[in-house]
């Protein structure tokens, strides 16, 4: 079987869908898939090294360029990566494709009718697009969702929803993954409030604003955030409190040295708000946060409820500071009650490593 997966963005990307765009190439050679991975090159960076991912055999890396040649190269478009894009589908006429970018899925199933094609759904357009452009989401999503061969959800709200919008049809629900560790060290729960951990990006639905300010109720607490640009890094230094927790800010660093630092962590905090981009999120940080062992302070929201039950972690108000607060201290104060929960999502995260993920879709792939 043959798989054209096609990614109109930079890899390398600093963002969780290139760390679930890689994973999931590599574990689907690994299992026979034979896969080439179309994409823009992030030149000097390795589009898989970058997140610690070796390229198996049946993985097949093509970089296609959004530019125009030297002396030109200056001139972007993403229609010169659409165009070689073409060229690639032609010289592989039985291959499958797959997209999960909306408006691309929707070009490849108006000028390649005949061809399968696979959609990975990781939102709801519809509803997470700005207003002046919903209508337009609205009917691409309903044209994707109507002529996709296969349709696949990151979570089950995001499934529903989509059904809810545009009518039955069959949605595969595959959740994001992780690579989990054989082993974890040794953490130090007796004094867990002062390793506690938020892992992602710094966008304002994320919540992580509201953990800034929930630091101010934590004295002789310290909190190791990863993540944001130097914009947003600023940003939340400046909301930083005055009193409370000690708020440490790592920055953007590799996807290895955060993983080492939720290794050592003892309480991850998830903060998300209730937004529309966290309806539908199958967040790769939460599974991480699992995998480590880590206790989990998290927004109370369906798409986390899915996958933890009640007593798998502390459950919050989304966006509500005060609550966020009284939820990291009820683990930081109750050792034994954090280091059993730790335990707990760990073991459950074998269930959502990326090969396990990988197994599925596969399955999905060779039934179409």
């Amino acid at each position: 079987m043959r798989l054209l997966y096609a990614f109109p963005e930079p890899l390398p990307l600093p963002r969780a869908r290139g760390v679930q765009v890689a994973h999931t190439v590599a574990e689907l050679a690994r299992l026979g898939v034979e896969v080439e991975l179309t994409h823009v090159p992030n030149a000097p960076l390795h589009p898989l090294a970058y997140y610690g991912v070796e390229v198996p055999d049946g993985l097949r890396l093509m970089p296609l360029s959004r530019s125009l040649p030297w002396p030109l190269a200056r001139v972007h478009s993403n229609r010169l990566f659409l165009w070689r894009l073409e060229r690639r589908i032609a010289a592989a006429p039985d291959a499958l494709l797959f997209a999960r970018h909306l408006k691309l899925a929707a070009l490849l199933l108006r000028n390649r009718p005949g061809r399968k094609l696979v959609y990975e759904a990781h939102e709801v357009f519809s509803d997470t697009a700005p207003p002046s452009k919903r209508a337009r989401q609205f009917e691409m999503e309903s044209e994707v969702l109507r002529k996709a061969t296969l349709v696949i959800a990151n979570s089950l709200p995001t499934a529903e929803r989509l059904r809810e919008l545009y009518g039955e049809r069959a949605i595969e629900v595959l959740p994001n993954g992780v690579d989990w560790p054989e082993q974890v060290p040794q953490k130090d729960w007796a004094q867990a409030g002062s390793h506690i951990a938020y892992a992602g990006s710094f966008f304002a639905w994320k919540g992580v604003a509201d953990l800034v300010q929930a630091a101010s109720e934590l004295p002789g607490c310290t909190i190791a955030l990863y993540g944001g640009d130097e914009a947003q890094l600023a940003r939340e230094r400046g909301r930083a409190p005055a009193a409370g927790a000690r708020l440490e800010f790592r920055g953007h660093v590799p996807q290895q040295e955060v993983m080492r630092g939720l290794a050592n962590a003892c309480i991850a905090v998830l903060p998300n708000r209730d937004d529309p981009d966290s309806r539908y999120t199958s967040p790769i940080k939460l599974f991480e946060y699992m995998a480590a062992g880590c206790a989990i302070v998290a927004s109370d929201l369906p798409p986390l409820r899915a996958v933890l039950a009640e007593n798998e972690a502390v459950w919050v108000r989304p966006g509500d500071p005060h609550s966020l607060a009284d939820g990291i201290r009820l683990l930081a104060a109750d050792p034994e009650r954090a280091r059993r929960m730790g335990e707990r999502g760990r073991e459950k995260a074998r269930a959502y490593t990326w090969r396990a993920r990988a197994e599925r879709l596969a399955g999905l792939l060779r039934s179409i």
